[in-house]
C-alpha cells in the first residue's frame, strides 16, 4: 500500500514528452488559479502558449477520462491560461538562481534551442543564442502559418526567455561567421545544436528539376514568412499527408490560389497529420487525393503544367507500421497544376559547417547521440530536437531542449553521471468538490472556430477558444488521477467485505480500474468509510458533518446522506441506511434487541437502566 502522500504520475502527465503536471494545472483552472496554473506548466515547458495552440497532445489519447466519454481538452487550457495570465498579469517567468560564472552558446533558436537556453538560464548560466535567421523562434516562426500560431505570440514567449538575461544574436550562422573553436577561445564552455530539419527532401521523380514552380514545403513557408506573401500558382498540388503538407495547402489557400490539391499516396486513415488539421482542410475546400503516387512532372519551356500520378492499393505493412502503397501499373492520370509543392519530409542542413561537421551523423543524416542524454561524440557538444529525431513535434523539441540543460549543467559541474528528467508533481491541489450528476454530466466543450468561408481568406488564428466559464468547466471535468491511481481497492472493499456493492468500476487496463457508474453510490453507498480507509492515497474521502455524511472521490460527492436525530439526546445519529444495514444483519442472530433510534451512548445508558430494573 503506498503512503497517503505519495501517488503515482498521471497517464496524461507520463504521455507528455516535456513532462508537465496536467492534472495540477487543470485543478488550478478549475479553482481559477491561472497565474498559479501557468506556474505549473512552465517549470516543464517554456511554451505554454504556443503548445496550447499546436501540439498534438499525446496527453488527450492517455486521459483516463476517455474511458467514460471524451478526453479533457488539456491542449487548449493551456493556451487559455497562457493569454489569461497576458492580459491580467503580463507574462512572469521564474526566477533564474544566482550566476553561476558558466557560459553556454546555444546554435539554434527553435524550440529546442531556447528551451536549453531557458532551463540553463534558470540555473544561473550565462546564455547565447545564435541563429541563421534574421528572426528568433525557429520553425516556431518561418514554418508554422499565422493560422495556427500567430507570429506575436511567438515572440511574447521569447522575450520571455531573454527576460532571463538569455542574449539571442539573430543573423550569425556558426561554422560560416564563427565557428565552435572561435566560441571556445571567447570563454564558451558547452555547446547545444538545435538547428533543426530545415531542409526539405526531393520527390526523386522526372521533371522536378525542370520548372521553377516545383518547391519543397519548408522552403515555401520559410520565404512566404520572411520575404512576403505570394500565391505560387492559380492551381497548386501539394504532395504529402504530413502537417507541413497541411500548412502548405492551407497558406495557398489563403493566398489566393483558386484550386488547390493535395496527393497522397496513401489513405486518409494512414495519414499522420493531425486528424482535425485534415478536417480543416476539408472543411475550407482543398482537393484529396488519396492512393496517388507521384511519378512526374510536365509542361511547356519554363511552366509547369501538371503532376502524373499512378493510382495505388495499399499491400503489407511498411517500417513504419502503415500499410505499403503498391503503384497499379496503367492508371496513371495527371492532375492540372500550375505548382506543385513537396511535403513528403525533411532533415537536418549541415551545410554551413562545410566538410567540418563537429559532430558525428548518422547514415540518416541526423546527429548522433548517447541516448537517452542528448551528449554528442565531442565532451563539449550536445544536440537535440529534429537535428537528432528528424522531423517530431514541437514539444518533443522542447523535451529534448530540457533534457539537454539537465546535461548541459551536470558537464559544467563537474558531474560525471547522467540521468534523464523525472515528472514530477508540481503541487498538491485541493479537491474541488463538485455533484457525480455534474462531474459525468458535462461533455467535452467544443472549441469555436471562425467559419470556413472566412478562415480561407484570412492568416487570423482559426480558433476562437473558450471563454472562461468554459475553461474552468473543461478543467472541472479532469478525474484527478494524480491522486486515484485506479488500484480498485475502494471496490473491493465494498463489494467483498461489506457486501454492499455500491461501487462499480470497470477494467481499462492491466491492474487499472476506474469508477463507470457515478450514480449507484447515491442509491446503494451506506456512508460507512470503509472505502476511503481501504484507498491509499486519499482520494476516496469520508467526511461527518454536523446533519449528514458525504462520500467523495477527488472531490467528486458520489453519496450525501441525512444523520437523523438521537432519540435520546438530540445528537445526529448515523443515516437511516447505514442503520438498515447494521440492523438488518443483527436482526437475524440477536433478534429484535437493537435500540435503533438511540446514539451508542444513549442506548448503553437505556440497556443499564434496563438492567438495574430487570
Amino acid at each position: 500500500m503506498l503512503p497517503r502522500a505519495e501517488a503515482l504520475p498521471a497517464p496524461c502527465h507520463m504521455a507528455c514528452p516535456a513532462g508537465i503536471d496536467v492534472p495540477s494545472y487543470l485543478a488550478l483552472v478549475a479553482h481559477g488559479r491561472y497565474e498559479e496554473a501557468l506556474e505549473v506548466i512552465r517549470r516543464d515547458n517554456p511554451f505554454a502558449w504556443v503548445c496550447g495552440l499546436i501540439c498534438p497532445h499525446p496527453c488527450e489519447k492517455a486521459c483516463v477520462r476517455a474511458q467514460l466519454d471524451q478526453p479533457i481538452n488539456i491542449r487548449y487550457l493551456k493556451a487559455f491560461v497562457a493569454e489569461w495570465v497576458n492580459n491580467h498579469a503580463g507574462y512572469p517567468c521564474p526566477k533564474p538562481e544566482k550566476p553561476s560564472g558558466h557560459k553556454v552558446a546555444v546554435i539554434g533558436s527553435g524550440p529546442a534551442g531556447l528551451s536549453a537556453a531557458y532551463y540553463l538560464a534558470l540555473k544561473g548560466h550565462a546564455v547565447t543564442v545564435f541563429e541563421t535567421l534574421p528572426v528568433a523562434g525557429g520553425l516556431l516562426v518561418v514554418g508554422i502559418p499565422e493560422y495556427r500560431l500567430p507570429r506575436w505570440i511567438v515572440r511574447k514567449e521569447v522575450e520571455s526567455i531573454q527576460s532571463l538575461g538569455v542574449e539571442i544574436r539573430t543573423g550569425v550562422t556558426v561554422g560560416k561567421d564563427v565557428t565552435l573553436d572561435q566560441l571556445r577561445k571567447e570563454g564558451y564552455e558547452a555547446f547545444f545544436l538545435g538547428i533543426g530539419a530545415h531542409q526539405g527532401f526531393k520527390l526523386g521523380i522526372p521533371g522536378e528539376d525542370s520548372f521553377p514552380q516545383v518547391y519543397d514545403a519548408v522552403s515555401f513557408l520559410r520565404d512566404g514568412n520572411l520575404q512576403g506573401r505570394r500565391k505560387p500558382a492559380d492551381r497548386v498540388v501539394v504532395v504529402g499527408g504530413g502537417n507541413s503538407a497541411m500548412d502548405a495547402a492551407r497558406t495557398c489557400l489563403r493566398l489566393g490560389c483558386s484550386e488547390v490539391h493535395i496527393a497522397y499516396r496513401r489513405t486518409r486513415l494512414e495519414m499522420p497529420a493531425s486528424a482535425h488539421e485534415v478536417e480543416e482542410a476539408m472543411e475550407e475546400g482543398i482537393w484529396f487525393h488519396f492512393l496517388a503516387v507521384p511519378v512526374a512532372i510536365g509542361g511547356s519551356p519554363g511552366q509547369l503544367e501538371y503532376l502524373e500520378c499512378l493510382q495505388a492499393e495499399l499491400g503489407q505493412p511498411d517500417a513504419s507500421g502503415r500499410r505499403r502503397p503498391i503503384p497499379m501499373e496503367g492508371s496513371n492520370f495527371r492532375i492540372e497544376t500550375g505548382a506543385v509543392i513537396a511535403a513528403i519530409g525533411q532533415q537536418p542542413d549541415f551545410a554551413q559547417f562545410g566538410e567540418n561537421i563537429p559532430v558525428g551523423i548518422s547514415p540518416r543524416n541526423l546527429i548522433v547521440t548517447a541516448k537517452p542524454t542528448t551528449q554528442t561524440n565531442v565532451e563539449d557538444v550536445f544536440a537535440g530536437g529534429d537535428a537528432v529525431t528528424g522531423p517530431a513535434t514541437v514539444v518533443e523539441a522542447i523535451a529534448a531542449g530540457k533534457q539537454a540543460a539537465l546535461d548541459i549543467d551536470r558537464f559544467l559541474s563537474g558531474d560525471g553521471t547522467s540521468s534523464v528528467f523525472t515528472r514530477r508533481r508540481r503541487a498538491m491541489v485541493p479537491f474541488l468538490p463538485v455533484p457525480a450528476s455534474e462531474k459525468i454530466g458535462t461533455r467535452r466543450i467544443p472549441l469555436s472556430y471562425l467559419d470556413p468561408a472566412e478562415r480561407s481568406k484570412t492568416f487570423d488564428l482559426v480558433e476562437i477558444g473558450y471563454s472562461e466559464e468554459s475553461a474552468r468547466e473543461e478543467a472541472k471535468r479532469c478525474l484527478r488521477c494524480d491522486s486515484c491511481i485506479r488500484c480498485g481497492a475502494c471496490e473491493a472493499v465494498c463489494r467483498d467485505q461489506m457486501l454492499v456493492h455500491a461501487l462499480q468500476f470497470k477494467e481499462i487496463g492491466p491492474n487499472e480500474r476506474i469508477l463507470s457508474d457515478y450514480h449507484r453510490p447515491a442509491d446503494l453507498c451506506i456512508t460507512c468509510g470503509a472505502c476511503a480507509l481501504a484507498c491509499p492515497t486519499g482520494a476516496m474521502e469520508y467526511f461527518e458533518h454536523q446533519n449528514s455524511r458525504e462520500l467523495r472521490l477527488c472531490g467528486t460527492l458520489l453519496n450525501r446522506l441525512e444523520t437523523p436525530r438521537c432519540a435520546g439526546c438530540g445528537q445526529p445519529f448515523v443515516p437511516q441506511r447505514y442503520l438498515d444495514y447494521v440492523t438488518g444483519r443483527s436482526d437475524a442472530t440477536m433478534g429484535k434487541m437493537v435500540l435503533r433510534k438511540l446514539c451508542p451512548q444513549c442506548a448503553r445508558a437505556k440497556r443499564a437502566e434496563r438492567f438495574a430494573n430487570f
